[in-house]
Formats: structure tokens, C-alpha cells, sequence
């Protein structure tokens, strides 16, 4: 993982400005599948969750897409999911023996990378039965992917608007994703032409990458993250450098207003302040914290 990281930390500008590019669910349309055809199966098969698997994929779904927790880390995902299910009233009357949770909530406030490695380093001093099955439950995870995910192409407008990005600013992708899942797919779309480097999990979060790449190396104002998820928001404020929020369900009209108006506005210096704020609204907007099961 230093290796890796330390291919961050050399990274040399070679242009004034700095974009950052999420990769599941902002450049490439594949977070959806990824969750209803193979997180969501996996949460049902390692944990023994059939009887409730109507509940479970509904409270997997809003977690993991349409909440404010859209693109958490798997495991952090996988801790909350539980807490989520225990909440649930038709959950506790099904009498379905959920898992209790706590050597895996351990694990993912460890300090640990969250990441398979993470776990198994984690499990060398701490085993348990709970583990194995989270454990295994991610390599259901990534066989699934392995298995199902092909073909997915990038929203509408990926491509002019990274090769309009290209021509003033070093543009990377910073993602959550393991690389050889990011290599295979920024190949297999063509978009590695438009990149510099390509960062995953094993280079550490979202912020440690900024920081590692682009911290320090650009202005504040010339550095930006475009991604889909709240915790892309967060990795960028965290270093005070600026945000274009891709809308779940508005795909290709984010990637557009990037292109036509965003791009423009960060290069002149006008995204911080009521543009950017006008964006993260609407995009708030789009992403409840309540689930609908206890709004009704």
C-alpha cells in the first residue's frame, strides 16, 4: 500500500489546475447493477437472510443509492446495514437471527484500512466466526461483480467532458474501488487516455488521495472532485478545495451543466461561493436521511 501511495505523493503537476474523478456511479453508470445484482445478493446468501430478503434488499437499496449514505466504504456499509435491519420492526417480528455486529463494527473503527486486506489483517489478531462470514461475504461480492459487470458505459457526456477537462487541468480518478476493478473498466471504456493516474482504494480514502496527489501542489481554488456520493463532498471540503456533485438520476444533465458551465466557471475562478453552493443544494435534495419505511 505505501508503494502505492508513494506514486501519489511523486505525482507532478503538469498543468495549473487539478480535476478529480469519481468512477462508480459518476463516470461510469454501474453503481445500480453493482448493488441490486451483487451487493445485495451477497448480504442475503453469506448472513442467511432469505426469509427477509424482500427487507433486506429494500433497506440495502436506500442505503447504498438513495440516502445520504450513497457510496459508503462496503464495510462501513455492511456495519450500518445491520444497525439498519435492527430497526426494522418486520425484521425483529420475522425472528430471523441477524448477526450481532460487534466484532465487525470493531473492525471498521480499527483504524484499519477498510478494505479486505484490512480485514484479514485485522482478523490475524482478533478471529471470529462473525468475521469469516464478512469475509466471505465479500468475496461473494467481488465474484459477483466479476461475474455480472461488464459492458457498463459511461454516463452520457464522460467523454467530451474529461477531454475539455484534460486540456487545462492533470485529471485523475480518485475512487473507492479496488484498481485492478478501475484499470479494467477505464480500459475497457477508453477513458485512460483522459487520465494521468488512476487512484483506488489501496492508495487510501478519497481525502488521503487529494492530499497525497494535489494538496499543497495546486490552489485551493484550482483543485476540484467531481463524484456522487455525500462522502466525495466531504473529501473535498476536508482539504477546502471545491466540489461538482454528479446527481444520482440526473447523470448525463450534471455531466452537461460540468462541461458548459462548470468548467468554464473553475478555470475562471468563479465556482467557489454561490455556484457551488447552489449545486450541493440541489444535490442534498435528491438524498434523504430518513428511510421511507419510517416516514409513512
Amino acid at each position: 500500500m505505501e508503494e502505492l501511495r508513494e506514486k501519489l505523493r511523486g505525482f507532478t503537476p503538469t498543468k495549473e489546475f487539478f480535476i478529480g474523478v469519481d468512477s462508480d456511479g459518476c463516470a461510469i453508470d454501474q453503481m445500480n447493477i453493482k448493488h441490486f445484482e451483487c451487493f445485495t445478493p451477497a448480504y442475503i446468501k453469506a448472513f442467511d437472510l432469505q426469509a427477509i430478503s424482500t427487507l433486506v434488499r429494500e433497506t440495502a437499496i436506500f442505503m447504498n443509492l438513495f440516502s445520504k449514505y450513497r457510496g459508503i466504504n462496503r464495510w462501513s456499509g455492511l456495519d450500518l446495514l445491520l444497525d439498519l435491519l435492527k430497526q426494522r420492526p418486520e425484521v425483529l417480528a420475522s425472528e430471523v437471527k441477524l448477526p450481532e455486529g460487534r466484532d465487525l463494527h470493531a473492525f471498521v473503527t480499527s483504524g484499519l484500512p477498510l478494505s479486505e486486506a484490512g480485514l484479514k489483517q485485522f482478523m490475524a489478531d482478533h478471529p471470529s466466526a462473525e468475521l469469516e462470514r464478512a469475509l466471505q461475504w465479500g468475496e461473494t461480492v467481488n465474484e459477483l461483480v466479476a461475474w455480472m459487470v461488464h459492458n457498463c458505459a459511461p454516463f452520457p457526456g464522460v467523454p467530451a467532458a474529461l477531454s475539455a477537462a484534460q486540456e487545462r487541468a492533470d485529471v485523475m480518478v480518485v475512487s473507492a474501488a479496488s484498481l485492478a476493478m478501475l484499470h479494467h473498466e477505464w480500459a475497457e471504456h477508453d477513458l485512460e487516455q483522459y487520465v494521468s493516474v488512476i487512484a483506488g482504494q489501496e492508495m487510501g480514502t478519497k481525502a488521503e488521495q487529494l492530499e497525497l496527489a494535489a494538496v499543497g501542489k495546486y490552489d485551493p481554488d484550482k483543485i476540484l472532485l467531481l463524484g456522487d456520493a455525500p462522502g466525495d463532498g466531504k473529501a473535498a471540503f476536508s482539504h477546502d478545495v471545491l466540489w461538482f456533485p454528479i446527481r444520482p438520476g440526473e447523470e448525463a444533465a450534471s455531466w452537461q451543466e460540468f462541461r458548459e458551465v462548470g468548467l468554464p466557471r473553475f478555470l475562471e475562478g468563479s465556482f467557489r461561493g454561490e455556484y457551488q453552493d447552489g449545486l450541493v443544494e440541489a444535490y442534498n435534495k435528491l438524498l434523504p436521511e430518513t428511510p421511507p419505511w419510517q416516514t409513512v
